[in-house]
């Protein structure tokens, strides 16, 4: 029997998983610094969001592809509070970002397409595209004190058969933002060669710094077509309630058309569930509480990466603005694999490969900030540890 091409089914056996594995089947010592489920950090939730979904209505079943009304004006009096204008009409609910990238691929491209995508980045848009027969071209992020999106090389990638340009604001997981002079240069040639802007923009209520505000959605911009992508799994730390939402922003008569297929492709899986709509109203105004719990845990655990390290450690913490992630910078004693399986393996710590990220150099480690605190100093102690005793000896 033949199955479809569209994704590599045979992926090869990653090392780290299979020593993980080990680990646990073992019982050995695990410090987990890749937690990225909210619901498993130790988060308190408040009893409004599990009464959300006792509303008597979630028995009543009126499918509207883009979204019941009610809920859709949940999400824009989400951005109102945050001073972006987000009409009801601009709005579309999905029952997730991979969704929603999934239907705007439908919507943008036909197969063979192509979409640029940052790299590093979530690996997440390679599977994706493949499941819609179309191809991801990455155009890079360069570090130099803070990362940058490489305007030349990301002009020289697109092709007649791009379609359109990921945007990743905050990016995961470098944690960086794209700046007001790049996103004036890609607009601008987003908007010359007819190409969409997708805004991921999911760890958007997330600054690193203490005083930051959240970061401004791109979907205000009225120049480009764009979407905004975000959702509760996020914003709200909700990643079970599978809903999430594509804002339209851009000239008026194309944003009317591109609204007008978003729907037919959302009426054609009418995807998100009743009980999570009829409770969004409600989920929205609870989830500040959950969201307060995650910055203060990401904005701690960033501020204690900086302390621990300090300036002798021979592992380099990179620039963040926003996210739930940060980025080390290692020696190259060692491939980024051999780090992560020596991390685990003798220190009991587990960390991720920069590769995992496409991170075109070595050696780049990722840890998650939502980790709860004492699991985080007690893992980083050892990973410090374990560096500088390769300092020592070399």
């Amino acid at each position: 029997m033949r199955f479809s091409s569209r994704l590599q089914w045979d992926l090869p056996a990653n090392r780290l998983a299979e020593a993980l594995e080990a680990r646990r089947r073992a019982g050995a010592e695990i410090l987990d610094l890749t937690q990225s489920n909210p619901t498993h950090a130790g988060f308190s939730y408040p009893q409004e969001i599990r009464e959300a979904l006792a509303d008597p209505s979630v028995m009543r079943y009126d499918p509207d592809p883009a979204g019941t009304l009610e809920a859709r004006r949940a999400v824009s009096a989400y951005y109102a509070e945050r001073g972006a204008e987000a009409p009801p009409e601009r709005i579309l609910l999905a029952s997730s970002t991979s969704e929603a990238y999934a239907w705007l691929f439908k919507l943008l491209c036909d197969p063979a397409d192509e979409v640029l995508a940052p790299r590093p980045s979530y690996p997440l848009f390679e599977f994706l595209a493949g499941l819609e027969a179309i191809r991801i071209v990455q155009y890079p992020l360069l570090y130099e004190g803070r990362w940058q999106v490489d305007l030349e090389a990301l002009q020289r990638a697109v092709t007649p058969r791009t379609r359109a340009v990921i945007v990743v604001h905050p990016n995961n997981p470098t944690g960086s933002l794209i700046q007001p002079p790049e996103l004036d240069s890609l607009a601008a040639l987003c908007a010359e060669r007819g190409l969409a802007l997708i805004s991921d923009e999911v760890f958007s209520e997330f600054p690193l710094a203490p005083a930051a505000a959240p970061i401004a959605t791109l979907s205000q911009r009225e120049d480009v077509l764009v979407f905004s992508l975000n959702g509760l799994s996020k914003t709200a730390g909700l990643p079970q309630m599978k809903l999430a939402w594509i804002l339209t922003g851009g000239p008026a008569p194309l944003r009317r058309r591109a609204l007008e297929r978003l729907e037919l492709i959302a009426d054609t899986y009418l995807s998100v569930g009743t009980p999570v709509q009829r409770a969004l109203p409600r989920l929205m105004k609870a989830a500040g509480a959950v969201r307060s719990q995650i910055g203060q845990r990401v904005r701690d655990n960033f501020a204690r990466l900086g302390t621990l390290l300090g300036s002798a450690s021979p592992l380099e913490v990179l620039r963040a603005d926003a996210g739930w992630y940060a980025v080390l910078r290692a020696p190259r004693t060692r491939s980024e694999e051999q780090w992560c399986l020596e991390l685990l393996e003798r220190c009991g710590v587990l960390v991720q490969p920069g590769y995992f990220y496409d991170f075109t150099e070595e050696a780049y480690l990722v840890v998650s900030l939502l980790t709860p605190p004492a699991v985080f100093q007690t893992g980083i102690g050892r990973l410090i540890e374990f560096a500088s005793g390769d300092q020592r000896e070399g």
